[in-house]
């Protein structure tokens, strides 16, 4: 797993040596070992960056309180490197942030200020306890917001009152992360493209590997896991599970069309190299991913690179945490490395993890309703994912809890397809989002012909 660090994208190496005085030297301490890569080394090699910049007590704080006893701490606006996504991290991810966080942003080359912008504070989606994943070096952290292309950025974080009249307090450790996910994937000129998409997914060991586990099921150029028909699905998916035997009619969905790793340009160099594997797939979480619906669709693979890079970079997780992304034009993405049809672990649902997938529709549904493409999204996935494993789309199933919102070994009983709030305690997928839910598990079993 690459640690976190302050990065450079290989087009911005000369501009960033000549600019570096925009950004503080706060902006790059670390004494931690997540700044041991030289940056000279890293700004040619990979695309994207991330800045970490500490934040501090705010004016009218007392100037002898530490930024950990702090109640109120932020940054005052700065001039930054470019970037498009932002989050606030902190150093243990067992500690909850109970306050408000609000970041304003101004647009690259412009003079105006965003309004003030809330993030989503929940630590909700992690890896289960006792994973291999979870021993890494993770952080807490909110959700991460895109925001655009911008080159300014100001952040305040309030503690809540507390009920016992205690002083307000903090997580440790708080920063801000600023997002760079890479070269845009609407530049009009086809030979920046191929460019991009060469570097994004160069043939090292990673990327042979990743592209590996969909062997078969791909596009030549390896871009897009191709749409099947719902027969030929149903006669592929005994390869997968024998268990599915043709004489005992397997109910499978049509393979929908998915964009692969290598056609929404993830880094492949970024993720831990090992992959890991649950036994099955017993259910489907669906998940918003709380960063906003400001993206259009032809931003949909940066929206995507940016939770990537913020997932593995700012809070220290093997790779993306879901299973599977779709856009508000319900195009299909393949998110965690491991293949698209096998039994993937993921780091979608603190405490249900095991024999799950999670699917995040990207937006936030708390007041505003998903598109009905995501929606039919859901249930193509669902349908075909799903059967692969014998799951009935429109029934229940029972689950052991790995700890959360159950306690560790508890027997839960969930619907096949639930939603984040159903194995934890959060907001999410957002109640417009969650309130989709029984279309969806109607659509997914309709399609698997039940």
């Amino acid at each position: 797993m690459r640690p976190l660090t302050v990065s450079s994208i290989g087009a911005l190496a000369a501009a960033a040596l000549a600019s570096l005085a925009l950004v503080p030297t706060a902006a790059t301490a670390d004494t931690s070992p997540r700044t041991a890569l030289a940056a000279s080394a890293a700004a040619a090699e990979t695309p994207g960056a991330t800045q970490s910049l500490p934040l501090l007590p705010l004016p009218g704080t007392r100037a002898d309180q530490s930024p950990a006893a702090a109640s109120s701490v932020g940054l005052p606006p700065r001039e930054v490197h470019p970037f498009s996504m932002i989050g606030i991290v902190w150093r243990d991810p067992s500690v909850e942030l109970h306050g408000t966080v609000q970041v304003r942003t101004r647009a690259r080359g412009g003079d105006r200020w965003s309004d003030w912008q809330t993030l989503a504070t929940h630590g909700d989606h992690a890896p289960d306890l006792g994973s291999q994943e979870a021993a890494g070096p993770a952080r807490g952290g909110t959700a991460p917001l895109w925001v655009g292309d911008c080159d300014g950025v100001q952040v305040r974080v309030t503690a809540a009152p507390t009920s016992n009249k205690a002083r307000p307090s903090l997580p440790s450790g708080l920063r801000v992360e600023l997002v760079d996910p890479g070269a845009d994937d609407e530049s009009p000129d086809p030979a920046a493209d191929e460019d991009r998409t060469t570097v994004a997914t160069a043939a090292d060991e990673a990327g042979a590997q990743a592209a590996a586990v969909n062997a078969g099921l791909t596009t030549s150029d390896g871009l897009e896991v191709k749409a099947l028909s719902k027969r030929a699905s149903e006669l592929e998916a005994t390869q997968f599970n024998p268990a599915l035997a043709p004489a005992k009619r397997p109910f499978v969905g049509p393979r929908p069309g998915i964009v692969t790793r290598r056609g929404w340009g993830a880094d492949e160099r970024l993720r831990e190299k090992k992959l890991h594997y649950t036994r099955t797939v017993r259910a489907a979480f669906v998940h918003h991913s709380a960063t906003g619906n400001g993206y259009r669709c032809a931003q949909s693979a940066s929206v995507l690179r940016g939770i990537y890079r913020y997932h593995v970079q700012s809070l220290g997780w093997a790779d993306l945490g879901y299973n599977f992304a779709i856009d508000k034009c319900g195009r299909i993405f393949e998110g965690r490395a491991g293949g698209v049809a096998k039994p993937v672990l993921g780091a979608h649902t603190f405490g249900f993890n095991q024999n799950s997938m999670g699917i995040v529709v990207l937006g936030t549904f708390d007041t505003s309703a998903p598109s009905a493409a995501a929606v039919r999204s859901v249930s193509r996935l669902t349908a075909w994912k799903l059967g692969l494993y014998g799951g009935n789309p429109g029934s229940s199933v029972t689950m052991v809890s790995a700890g959360g919102k159950y306690a560790p070994g508890k027997r839960v009983r969930l619907r096949v397809i639930s939603g984040h709030r159903d194995g934890f305690t959060t907001a999410c997928p957002g109640a417009r989002l969650y309130g989709k839910l029984p279309t969806a598990r109607t659509g997914s079993a309709q399609l698997q012909g039940r």
